[in-house]
Order: structure tokens, then sequence, then C-alpha cells
């Protein structure tokens, strides 16, 4: 028994090297891609932020700016967090062996996850802004705005459709970090105490 444990020892080792060396050419492209993937929204984001930054309108009906409203104020934060986020996860990316690890490959995987829903949340709440501003509220007699301070609705729409164009690398990102997780690595296993057998936590 020891004798044919010692002769299935070495194939086991080269089909890991296989494998691994598999991984390693799939995974090059896939950098490649995944950098240029998070660099792209560095100047999206950054070019959102400025233009809300800028927003503000003054004339014979008053003044206005993105800071007397809630939602612009978090567009600008949300945008400027994500530029930060997308600068530094395109170096760690740019790195070889950037997912040789699970803890690293969750990790960026579980902020992917996050950053998106955070510039969704962003832009969605943006858009109702919005279209309050451009439509009114008959029901609480609210008049739309953006017929007296059409300059300053333009530049927040502007930034609003960048920040949806960031949404769409990051739903990328997202698919190409799961993606990575899951081929990458098996999910983790429990034991059942009655049965005596491991089971992946994935299918309980």
């Amino acid at each position: 028994m020891e004798k044919i444990d010692d002769h299935l020892k070495p194939s086991h080792s080269v089909s890991a090297g296989a494998a691994t060396e598999k991984w390693e050419e799939v995974s090059t492209g896939i950098r490649t891609a995944e950098t240029m993937l998070r660099v792209a929204p560095v100047g999206l984001c950054v070019a959102a932020l400025v233009i809300m930054l800028k927003d503000s309108q003054t004339n014979e009906y008053g003044e206005v700016s993105y800071s007397n409203l809630t939602a612009f104020r978090y567009l600008v934060h949300a945008n400027g967090i994500c530029a930060g986020y997308s600068l530094l996860s395109a170096a760690i990316a740019a790195m070889p062996g950037s997912s040789s690890t699970m803890p690293r490959v969750w990790t960026i995987f579980c902020l992917d996850q996050i950053l998106t829903y955070v510039v969704l949340a962003a832009g969605a709440v943006s858009t109702e802004v919005l279209y309050l501003a451009y439509k009114g509220d008959d029901a609480i007699t609210w008049s739309d705005a953006c017929s007296s301070f059409g300059s300053f609705c333009h530049k927040a729409t502007a930034s609003v459709i960048i920040t949806f164009v960031v949404v769409c690398f990051y739903v990328v990102l997202s698919l190409i970090s799961s993606y990575k997780l899951f081929t990458r690595f098996d999910p983790p296993a429990t034991v059942d105490s009655n049965k005596n057998v491991e089971v992946a936590v994935f299918g309980s």
C-alpha cells in the first residue's frame, strides 16, 4: 500500500502544477483587463465630482448650489471614495500574484460589491432629485426648479450620467472579482458531526 501511495504522489503533483500554470496563463489576461477597468473609473469619478462641486447658479430667482441638496453631497463623497478605491485596487490588480491568497481575493470581491452599491445609490437618489427638479410635484405644490436654474440642472445631470457609467464599470469588475474568487478557490467546508462528512457551505 505504501508503494502505491508513493507512486501516486508524483502524478498528483504534476496535475496540480499543470493546473497552476493554466490558471496563471488565464490570470495574466484577466489581470490586464481588470487593471484597465479599474483605472478608467478614476477619471470618470473625478470628472463627476468636479462637475458637481462647481455646480452652482445665481440669478434673479435666487441662488442654488449642490451643497444645498443632501443627495448631491452624497454623490460627491461617493465619487471621491470610488476614485480613491479604484486607484488603489488598480495598483493591487496590476501586481503579479495579486489573486494568490484567498483573504486578498475575498477582500477585493467584498469591496467591489460595496462600492458598486454605494455608487449606484448615489446615482439613484440624485436621479430622483433631478426628476423632481425637472418635473416638480403637483401633489405638494412643488413647482419645477430647472426652468429657473437650467444651468444648474444641466451640470447635475451630466454628473449623474457619468456616475452611472462608473456603475457599469463596477458591475463588470464585480463579475471579474467573483469569477476570480469562485474559480480559483473552493468554497469553505464544514464538517457534519452526525455523518462525519464535509459539506460545502454554499450548498448548505
